[in-house]
Parts: C-alpha cells; sequence; structure tokens
C-alpha cells in the first residue's frame, strides 16, 4: 500500500499535467496558475491573517508537463491580527481539500482522527495529514472565494481533452505525483454551471433502475427510477462506457446501477427549501443485473 504524507508540501507546489502530449495549451497553463495562486493567497489569508504571500513560477519540467510554483510568505504587513508563527502549510491544505473531494464513492474509506494526525486509508493509499492541515482544511473549505478557485481549475482542465489528470507533488524530479486526480474525476471538483445562492449542488451514492439507456457517450438523458420517482440524467463517466463497449457489462432494463448522482437544487424564496431541478451521473461505481429467475 502507498503511503504519502500531506505534510511534504511546504512552500513548493510541483502541478502535473498529466498526459500524452509533453507540451501544454497556453491559456490551459495561465489559467490553472491564476486559478492556483488565488486558492493559494485566500487560503493564506485564512491561515495567517497580517501575512501576504506571493505566488511565483520557478521552472518548467518534461515528461507529463510540469510548472513548480513557490510561496513567499511576507510577514512585513503588520497589524493586530498578524500571528506570531507564519505556518507554511497552504499547499498542504489545496493538497489535501483537492485529495479529500475525490473521495467521495470510494467504497470502504476508513478515517481515522488522532491528536496529531488524520489518518485516511482508501485501501490502496494511506494518506497521513497533519492534524493542524486537518483542522485548517475546515476553515478554508467554508471560503467560497477559496473553493471558486479550486472550481475553476478543474473546469479549465476539464475543457482541454489532452490534460488526462492533474497531480501535484512537492519535487520536481518525483515521475509520480503524490495526489493526483484522473480526468473522470475532475467534475467532482469542477465549477458548477451556476453560482446563485439560491442554487446548490449536491452529489450522493445512489442506487438508480434503468428504464431507458442511451448506449451512446454524450449528454441525451437515460431513464431511471430512484426513491420511487422517476428521473432522466444523463451519463458523463466515460470509463463505463469503455467497459461498455468492450463488451463487459451489457445493459438491459430493468437493470441497476451504483453512482455518485450529482443533484442540482433551487431554493423556494418564499418557504426557504431547497428542490430537485436535474440530475447526472457523474461516476457507474457498479452494475447490478435484473434478478431472473431459473425455469426448469
Amino acid at each position: 500500500m502507498r503511503t504519502i504524507n500531506i505534510s511534504e508540501f511546504e512552500s513548493d507546489f510541483v502541478i502535473h499535467f498529466g498526459g500524452e502530449p509533453k507540451r501544454i495549451n497556453a491559456y490551459t497553463l495561465a489559467s490553472t496558475l491564476v486559478s492556483i495562486a488565488d486558492a493559494v493567497k485566500t487560503a493564506n489569508s485564512i491561515i495567517n491573517p497580517g501575512c501576504e504571500v506571493e505566488v511565483v513560477v520557478e521552472a518548467f519540467g518534461s515528461g507529463s508537463f510540469k510548472a513548480k510554483i513557490r510561496a513567499i510568505y511576507n510577514q512585513a504587513v503588520s497589524n493586530l491580527f498578524s500571528s506570531e508563527h507564519v505556518k507554511t502549510i497552504v499547499f498542504s491544505v489545496i493538497a489535501a481539500f483537492i485529495y479529500d473531494h475525490t473521495l467521495s464513492g470510494k467504497p470502504n474509506v476508513d478515517i481515522t482522527v488522532n491528536t496529531d494526525e488524520v489518518i485516511i486509508n482508501d485501501g490502496e493509499t494511506k494518506i497521513i495529514v497533519p492534524r493542524e492541515v486537518h483542522d485548517n482544511v475546515k476553515k478554508v473549505e467554508k471560503s467560497d472565494k477559496f473553493t471558486q478557485s479550486i472550481n475553476r481549475t478543474f473546469e479549465t482542465v476539464a475543457k482541454d481533452k489532452d490534460v488526462a489528470s492533474l497531480g501535484f507533488t512537492s519535487k520536481m524530479d518525483d515521475e509520480l505525483p503524490i495526489v493526483s486526480v484522473p480526468r473522470e474525476k475532475f467534475s467532482l471538483l469542477a465549477a458548477p454551471i451556476s453560482i446563485d445562492e439560491n442554487q446548490r449542488t449536491i452529489i450522493e451514492n445512489a442506487d438508480l433502475h434503468i428504464l431507458r439507456a442511451i448506449l451512446d457517450r454524450g449528454n441525451r438523458k437515460w431513464e431511471f427510477v430512484w426513491r420511487g420517482i422517476k428521473i432522466s440524467a444523463p451519463v458523463l463517466d466515460n470509463q463505463f462506457y469503455d467497459r461498455f463497449f468492450a463488451h463487459e457489462i451489457m445493459i438491459a432494463p430493468g437493470d441497476s446501477i451504483k453512482v455518485q448522482l450529482k443533484i442540482y437544487q433551487t431554493r423556494d424564496k418564499d418557504v426557504g427549501i431547497f428542490t430537485n431541478n436535474r440530475y447526472e451521473v457523474i461516476q457507474v461505481i457498479r452494475h447490478i443485473p435484473r434478478f431472473k429467475q431459473q425455469t426448469f
């Protein structure tokens, strides 16, 4: 089992753009760097009030395209809210936040909260998160400005078909990133279509019974029964389609699928209650064939 210690991220942060090409679209690179820099500055203002941080690009690397950025903390700004000790954990907080938001839908995730650290075991990887980092993740994720910066980062790479994954590590010569988000998980962190106090999205595991299947990639909507109601939703999981076209999965009406369901909700301004507007299946976790009684 691979063990990752999030505390390896201090002042250096190497961004891995995974994919076959050894180059990166200039707009993708620039937009990603700006969005991450915004997230760094927002997180730092929460973690180190009164301390400024400058985010600079130091180097570019080969292989899967890499960009190294560095946080330069400046405590010259002094006021009543300045902390005596600058916490150089902003990159660790960002890495932990991103990893935490890719755990949704993984079965058998075990989380142990100790006094000094939090240990996350997903069966393949053990992540060690210092307790200070864990506690500060809970602070920064309440900031809309911070979460929207992370959203924009993954929205940008999602638009670039050449980017197969987005990863982060602490050293330029690391062949593999410490934290890596594959393309099929971008939707978990990408910006929602609309950001409004009366609109929100939630993601939950759901068991859907198939009424009508659209066995073609795209945004055409399948028909399901979920919790006794009929809903329509596109299936956006490319890995699921890969398995279907490889004949690993056979789909028929009456089958069920266990999925990650993204639910778009709107709040009724009069009563303050959120109601479901539309749905998207962002990951198919398991296919469950309909039970057929044997004849003798």
